[in-house]
């Protein structure tokens, strides 16, 4: 019969540094804004309505603010209107989705900042894989995007990228 021996394992010990409060505050600040941000988003799939100062994201860069025609950001968080797909305002294919993308942004910014509106949870998926939060924009029980699509600035999100360009 054999006896297994072992070694001990040597253990480094790290000096300790002091933490001075400049030290501290990039770090407290991050996590703020995290519980902030997912406080703010457990109210949203309750259906709480929200209000907000929206400008334009590329205009200067804010809490909340319009990225594009299909996308916001909400006290810091990026959010994906779930149930539209709007033209590409970065890396557009042609002209044509470049000005179709830019008006659609314009009319989403008008659309946010008409008055208070619900971040409501639909699908089952709560994030894309780009890590934005997938919600539906409502006002008084109907989806803002339904006023883009009506409009002709977006179309209804089936699941396939589809050209905006002829």
């Amino acid at each position: 019969m054999y006896r297994r021996v072992y070694r001990k394992k040597t253990i480094r010990t790290i000096p300790r540094r002091r933490l001075s409060l400049p030290m501290l505050l990039p770090a407290v600040a991050i996590v703020a804004t995290a519980v902030a941000g997912r406080a703010m988003m457990d109210q949203s799939a309750a259906g709480i309505s929200l209000r907000g100062d929206f400008a334009l994201c590329a205009a200067a860069p804010r809490q909340d603010c319009v990225i594009d025609g299909d996308t916001i950001r909400y006290g810091g968080v990026r959010i994906r209107l779930e149930d539209i797909d709007a033209p590409e305002t970065h890396s557009p294919k042609c002209a044509a989705e470049a000005a179709l993308g830019r008006r659609a942004t314009l009319r989403l910014l008008e659309l946010v900042n008409a008055g208070p509106f619900e971040l409501v949870q639909t699908g089952v998926r709560d994030e894309d894989r780009y890590g934005r939060k997938l919600r539906v924009l409502a006002r008084d029980g109907r989806s803002l995007a339904d006023t883009l699509i009506a409009e002709g600035l977006a179309r209804s999100w089936d699941g396939a990228r589809r050209s905006w360009c002829g």
